[in-house]
């Protein structure tokens, strides 16, 4: 099946401007020194980092946006098999359980999501797409700050009944289908406070359903961007693809091995702080490289 024309700028390279612009060369050595630091502080929290890698993406990698979106997402998908792979091999699943109808209410609304986000994704305008990420980017750095300012230890707000957790989750899960597919994120920065503030999850059992929603969420999305021609470029997924993915998967794992040696509720409001800064740097249109003042 020939790419979608609405999605054509995805697999395309550098354009002839950028290329005479003088700007960094993409090296595999750049991708994984970038990834590992983002990776290693999400880590510290629980989560994979994809926001962060969106910016170094379309900022110093100068991917167009249109084309970061999907490669971020392929580092997410490898990101988030390892980390399934290894909770599978060091806990155990029962403790999930009890959610699984709130687990698989989150899949179908997030599947159905990414399926149709993709497509929006190619219809969007580069002016649209790169505002709507920069709300997107801005909204997930505020959500950082005011968790990290939320007590522990609450409750879950919706009441426990399978009907209720059904159609909640549901509709949450069309948020951050839709969330996953605009930015290419697999959506842990979402999923995990939905999971402990409305379904009552403890913080870990969370983080285990979450990858369980994430997987074929992020694996709808990248078929759908593979159809529309988003990793046509080979190069990309050397340079840029496996490079990062390796990294991340170093930082998420040296990150984990050091939880408890920064507050959380301190690092979520950095983090979200450095998002905010960094998504106003790239994707803001007065100040986005590839665009004019």
């Amino acid at each position: 099946m020939p790419p979608d024309r609405g999605g054509e700028a995805v697999g395309s390279d550098l354009t002839r401007a950028e290329k005479g612009a003088g700007l960094p060369a993409r090296h595999p050595l750049f991708a994984f020194v970038y990834a590992v630091p983002i990776a290693l502080l999400g880590g510290l929290m629980g989560l994979g980092g994809a926001e962060f890698r969106l910016p170094v993406l379309a900022g110093p990698l100068r991917y167009p946006a249109r084309q970061a979106v999907p490669l971020n997402l392929a580092v997410s998908l490898v990101t988030v098999a390892v980390a399934l792979e290894t909770r599978g091999r060091t806990l155990s699943l029962l403790p999930v359980a009890p959610l699984f109808p709130a687990v698989f209410s989150l899949i179908a609304g997030a599947v159905v999501a990414a399926f149709f986000g993709t497509a929006l994704a190619g219809r969007l305008s580069d002016e649209r797409l790169e505002r709507i990420i920069l709300g997107l980017l801005l909204f997930i750095g505020a959500a950082l700050i005011v968790e990290g300012f939320l007590p522990h230890g609450i409750g879950g707000l919706l009441p426990p009944l399978i009907p209720v957790w059904i159609v909640a989750g549901v509709v949450f899960g069309l948020g951050i289908g839709l969330v996953s597919s605009l930015l290419g994120v697999a959506g842990g920065e979402l999923i995990i406070p939905t999971l402990v503030f409305a379904f009552g999850a403890d913080i870990k059992t969370a983080g285990t359903a979450s990858l369980l929603v994430s997987l074929p969420t992020v694996v709808v999305g990248i078929t759908r961007y593979a159809r529309r021609g988003a990793y046509a470029e080979r190069a990309d997924l050397v340079e840029t693809v496996a490079p990062m993915g390796i990294g991340s998967v170093l930082g998420a794992v040296a990150g984990g091995m050091l939880v408890g040696l920064v507050p959380q509720s301190a690092l979520k409001v950095g983090l979200g702080l450095i998002l905010i800064v960094s998504a106003l740097r790239i994707f803001h249109r007065g100040k986005h490289p590839s665009m004019p003042v």
